[in-house]
C-alpha cells in the first residue's frame, strides 16, 4: 500500500512503476507513526461533495456512502486490469504483479477515490468479495495479513449513522523499503452481494490524519444499496 505515483493501476507500466502504485500498503510511507494506532475520539467528518455507490455514480458498488467535497471517484475494473497486464510483454511477472497490487486477501479493488484534488497526497480505497468469504471480522482481519509489514493492529466495532453495523481496525504498517512506519486505517462491512472493505493509507501518518475525515464521513454515512 504507498504511492507517489500515476494511479494505482498503472499496471503495464512495468515492475519499477507497479512497486510505487496501489494498494494500501503501496503509498510511500513517510514520517514515523508513534505510538499505538488508535481512533480519535472525536470524529471529524468531512463536507460532503457526492455519493459514490449508487447505479449510476462513479463507482456502482453494493453500499453507498458520501464523498468528501473536492476528493474524485474513480470505478476499477480489476478483470479488466489483471487480463491487460497478463498479455503484456513480461507476461506472467506482470500479471503477477497486477494481482498482488488489485487484490488483497478474500477482496478485490473496486473504486479509488483520490485525495489530490482536495489538497492531499492519497486515496480512499473500496475493495470487494463474493458472496460467502465471510463475516466482516474474519474479512478485514484477512485484508491486513495480506497487506505484511503490520503492527499493533486494533479492531473495534462500530455503528454508521443509518444503524449498520460493521468492523474497523487502526494498525502501523512499515515500508522495508523505506524504512518508515505510517498509520492505516480500514473498516469492513457485509452485504447480500459479499463483504466490502474500505481503507485509507496515505502518503504517510501527518497526510493520512489530514484525510481521515473523509474516512469518518464514509463510515458514518455508509448504506447497503
Amino acid at each position: 500500500m504507498g504511492n507517489v505515483r500515476s494511479t494505482a493501476l498503472g499496471m503495464a507500466a512495468g515492475a519499477a512503476l507497479l512497486v510505487t502504485a496501489l494498494s494500501g500498503c503501496a503509498e510511500p510511507a513517510g514520517t514515523e507513526a508513534k505510538g499505538r494506532p488508535s481512533a480519535s475520539n472525536t470524529v471529524r467528518t468531512a463536507a460532503a461533495g457526492g455519493t459514490v455507490g449508487r447505479h449510476g455514480s462513479a463507482c456502482e458498488l453494493p453500499v453507498s456512502f458520501a464523498v468528501a467535497r473536492h476528493w474524485k471517484a474513480k470505478a476499477v475494473d480489476a478483470e479488466a486490469e489483471l487480463s491487460q497486464a497478463s498479455k503484456g510483454s513480461d507476461g506472467d511477472l506482470s500479471g503477477a504483479l497486477a494481482d498482488a497490487f488489485l487484490r488483497q486477501g478474500p477482496v478485490t479493488a473496486a473504486c479509488e477515490i483520490d485525495a489530490k484534488p482536495a489538497g492531499n497526497i492519497g486515496f480512499l480505497r473500496v475493495w470487494t468479495g463474493k458472496p460467502g468469504n465471510g463475516d466482516a471480522g474474519s474479512v478485514l482481519r484477512a485484508f491486513v495479513a495480506a497487506e505484511d509489514n503490520v503492527s499493533k493492529a486494533k479492531y473495534h466495532s462500530f455503528t454508521t449513522g443509518g444503524g449498520l453495523t460493521g468492523v474497523a481496525v487502526e494498525y502501523l504498517y512499515t515500508s522495508k523499503l523505506l524504512e518508515e512506519t505510517k498509520r492505516e486505517s480500514a473498516f469492513a462491512v457485509g452485504t447480500p452481494d459479499g463483504p466490502v472493505v474500505v481503507h485509507l493509507g496515505g502518503m504517510d501518518t501527518e497526510e493520512h490524519e489530514a484525510m481521515r475525515p473523509a474516512y469518518d464521513l464514509a463510515q458514518q454515512t455508509l448504506k447497503i444499496v
